[in-house]
């Protein structure tokens, strides 16, 4: 095991959290479109970028572990602190990294907190829409005609 390694594996966890930010990014188009049949899957796919990242984040610590003791580092060292005591070229390369998790550790954040504020009104618009289907189905009528959720709906 090497700071090759260490290297490597962030990289490949930098890919996974952008192709969480796309995943997102995509259920976030079905939220804002209405399209809700979709967010099923969606949401699927994004657990399972998750489990991915969870898998790689245990292979880094991993690789980091075996590596601390040699830097003079503590069992589970930040990538900060794996930056300032790592020789030339590493301490750059660890830094390029921390400075690359911290911009998509925005961007997901930003994304998230959108696609919950979508999520929060489309349920609540669902059951708005609901209620009031069902209010007019026990008065019987809607505008003088008879009330069914499906014309609701379309």
């Amino acid at each position: 095991m090497s700071l090759s390694d260490i290297s490597a594996a962030l990289l490949r966890e930098q890919a996974l959290l952008e192709m969480l930010l796309f995943k997102l990014e995509s259920e976030n188009l079905f939220l804002a479109s209405g399209r809700g049949r979709w967010l099923p899957a969606a949401s699927r796919e994004i657990e399972a970028v998750l489990g991915e990242i969870r898998r790689c984040e245990l292979v880094r610590a991993t690789l980091v572990e075996a590596e601390a003791p040699k830097l003079g580092l503590g069992r589970n060292p930040s990538l900060r602190e794996l930056a300032q005591f790592a020789p030339e070229p590493w301490d750059d390369v660890f830094t390029h990294h921390r400075t690359a998790f911290l911009e998509i550790a925005d961007e997901i954040s930003v994304q998230s907190t959108a696609n919950k504020a979508l999520a929060v009104r489309g349920a609540a618009a669902t059951r708005e829409l609901l209620d009031r289907a069902a209010r007019e189905r026990s008065a019987g009528t809607r505008d003088g005609e008879p009330a069914h959720l499906v014309d609701q709906v379309l």
